[in-house]
Order: structure tokens, then C-alpha cells, then sequence
């Protein structure tokens, strides 16, 4: 629903920002459709977006008034443990593991956004489906002066995590043969790093075709759809690959196409990685695909350590390095955010 909200001032080491453009990511969906029973409500969705500083609290020494910035949903404090180490990007200080394991006895984060006198949830950090939001300052990028917000928001998601599960999780190596399951952003990004990477072949596996023509926009140079074969996807990858992919990334967030997606894996050294999200389902497989010498692992955010990455990304976009703009299919306003998930559901966007 469309409600008007107040928004707090930011207090001790935080930014309240101006939302200039927010996308919708699959996630915002995932909580509407299966994700409720984990959740607190009210809260307000919305967690990849750009927009600008409006005003600091206490102790902010890194942003001021008219900065661009993108929130996070992953912080950098750059000072915990996590934050010091390079094998992860994840942050001791950040609202990202109450996000995904909700209602595990943690308390929620405190949130500046009321309405009508209760206080409101905010999701993931962030809550970007609101005109004013207020973020720690640990989960906040600033960016390019010169970087349009209704393009660079997609890089506080959507692109950033398919993209980095190939160059930073997955580290696809120059000639191998990559499959991507799922052509969503995250999948189409992922594609975008598999060809960055120098993957000789990119398999892009969906099973709505009208995806397969951006799909080649972003490097794909295959494209299976799974309804057209009476076998297992990861036998007909097989086939396709005379013993499995070096590198599968599932961009969906099915548990199902999770397992399929390790079982395309070359025996010996392939790698596996979940980037889909969801927390409904187990997931399973025979022992003896990873005693063959499998590696199946996750990635959040891409693995970029968060302010750090959306910097990078940001002036590999100012420089014509990855694109961007291609993402990007309807322009809508906040009035018509519901619209927006219907063609999110419709796999139109």
C-alpha cells in the first residue's frame, strides 16, 4: 500500500538520503510470495536503489549534505573481523543476517520510518520504496558526482551479485565453459562477468526463450531451455560439455535447479555457486557428487566487500567497462510500484 510515512532525523552515525531511484529485485518478491512467515511487519520493501544525502547525524565524518550515495544492505565497517579478512565480504556490523534469518531471537534493528505512530520495519538496512530513508553510514557508497542514480542503483544489487558470483565467488577462468541458470538481472549479470572473465562458452539456461536475445547481449553464447529435453538439465549440459561445465552459477533461487545446477559441474574440479536467494526448502544432494571433487558454494553481494565494490563498479560503468543502462526495461513512478511487481512476475522485467 501507499502510505505517507515520517522519517526520523539520522542519529549518531547515520544518513538520512533522498531516494532518487530504486529498482525491484527478485528478493522484494521472494518476502511477498514466500518469505511472510519469517518476517515482522509493517515494514517497508526496497533495498536497491541511489539517491542523495539530505542530512548526517553525529559522528558521520564520511558524507555530507548533496552527496550521491548508494545504501547497502551489506555493511562495511571495515573494522570488525569479517570486514579485516579477505576471504569474505561479510560485516559483523550489518543488518544483513537478521534480514535472512529472521526471528532467530535477535531484536530488530532500530528504524526511523513511522506511520501513523508505529514504528515500521526496515528491510534489509535499507527500505528504498520510500522517498527519505536513514541508513548507518556503514551501509552507505558514495559514488561519482557524475553518475545518473537512475542507472548506478542497480549496482546496490541486482548486478553486483551475479556479476561478482562469477569474477569473485566462482573466479571464472579465461577459456572454460560457464552455465547460468536463470536470466533475470542476476542471471543476465552473471553472464556479463562469465564473459568478462574470458569463459569460452556461456551457457544460458531459462525456460522462457524471449530471454535468450538479451542473454546474448550480455555474452551468452548458448542457450538451453530445459522444456524442450525429457532429461535432467544436468544430464543434456552433460552432453553438451563432454562431461559437465567448469563453472555453474544458479541466478533463481530454487532448490531444485540449486542441485541440478552442481550435478552440470564437471567431475574433478567444477564449481558450483548459489546465488539465488530463499529460505523455505532444503537442499540436498548424493555425497558422491562432492566426494568426485565438486566445490559448491554461495555468494552474497557478489563476495564485494560492499563500499569498496560499488565504488569500483560504479567507474567500471563511468568508463564504459560493464554495462548497465541494458538492465534497465520500464521506468515507473513510486505510485506504480505494484505494477512494477506484476511485471516482475510476469517475467517482463
Amino acid at each position: 500500500v501507499i502510505e505517507e510515512i515520517e522519517v526520523a532525523p539520522p542519529q549518531a552515525n547515520e544518513v538520512r538520503i533522498k531516494i532518487v531511484a530504486s529498482s525491484l529485485c527478485r528478493s522484494d518478491l521472494y518476502l511477498l510470495r514466500e518469505g511472510k512467515k519469517d518476517f515482522n511487519f509493517p515494514l517497508v520493501l526496497g533495498h536497491e536503489a541511489a539517491g542523495i544525502v539530505e542530512s548526517v547525524g553525529p559522528g558521520v565524518t564520511e558524507f555530507k549534505q548533496g552527496d550521491k550515495v548508494i545504501p547497502i544492505f551489506i555493511s562495511q565497517c571495515r573494522e570488525c573481523r569479517f570486514c579485516k579478512s579477505p576471504k569474505t565480504n561479510l560485516c559483523d556490523n550489518s543488518d544483513l543476517i537478521q534480514c535472512l534469518v529472521p526471528n532467530d531471537g535477535m531484536p530488530e534493528p532500530d528504524s526511523r520510518l513511522t506511520c501513523k505512530g508505529k514504528k515500521l520495519i526496515q528491510y534489509m538496512g535499507t527500505s528504498t520504496f520510500s522517498e527519505y530513508t536513514v541508513v548507518n553510514q556503514n551501509a552507505v557508497a558514495k559514488v561519482d558526482p557524475a553518475a545518473p542514480l537512475d542507472k548506478v542503483c542497480l549496482l546496490g544489487c541486482g548486478i553486483c551479485t551475479g556479476y561478482g558470483a562469477a569474477v569473485n565467488t566462482a573466479k571464472v577462468e579465461p577459456g572454460s565453459t560457464c552455465a547460468v541458470f536463470g536470466l533475470g538481472a542476476v542471471g543476465l549479470a552473471a553472464v556479463m562477468g562469465c564473459k568478462a572473465a574470458g569463459a569460452k562458452r556461456i551457457i544460458a539456461v531459462d525456460t522462457n526463450p524471449d530471454k535468450f536475445d538479451k542473454a546474448k547481449e550480455f555474452g551468452a553464447t548458448e542457450f538451453v531451455n530445459p522444456n524442450d529435453h525429457d532429461k535432467p538439465i544436468s544430464q543434456v549440459l552433460s552432453d553438451m560439455t563432454s562431461g559437465g561445465v567448469d563453472y555453474s552459477l544458479e541466478c533463481i533461487g530454487n532448490v531444485g535447479v540449486m542441485r541440478s545446477a552442481l550435478e552440470s559441474c564437471v567431475k574433478g574440479w567444477g564449481i558450483s555457486v548459489i546465488v539465488g536467494f530463499t529460505n523455505v526448502h532444503d537442499l540436498s544432494t548424493r555425497p558422491v557428487q562432492l566426494l568426485l571433487g565438486r566445490t559448491w558454494t554461495g555468494s552474497a553481494f557478489g563476495g564485494f566487500k560492499s563500499k569498496d565494490g560499488v565504488q569500483q563498479m560504479v567507474k567500471a560503468y563511468m568508463d564504459k567497462k560493464i554495462k548497465v543502462d541494458e538492465f534497465i526495461t520500464h521506468n515507473l513512478t513510486l505510485n506504480e510500484v505494484n505494477d512494477a511487481i506484476e511485471l516482475l512476475k510476469q517475467g517482463k522485467r
